[in-house]
């Protein structure tokens, strides 16, 4: 599994579906682990969000603005 393409494609369904964006914030480990299908042990698959929320912060940084 390459992060950099799922960090990717995390960022182009939050720009794109607000459903997503909702269960992203309302269950972010369920919201990436159906966007990776991969079923991630909870101490991986939080870094992953982690990151997420990183760079969905630098995208909505960049609204505000």
């Amino acid at each position: 599994m390459d992060i950099k393409d799922k960090l990717s494609d995390i960022t182009d369904k939050v720009k794109n579906d607000k459903d997503f964006t909702k269960n992203l914030k309302e269950d972010p480990v369920k919201a990436v682990e159906n966007v990776t299908g991969i079923d991630l042990p909870d101490d991986k698959i939080d870094k992953v969000v982690d990151t997420a929320k990183d760079k969905l912060g630098d995208i909505a940084d960049k609204f505000k603005k």
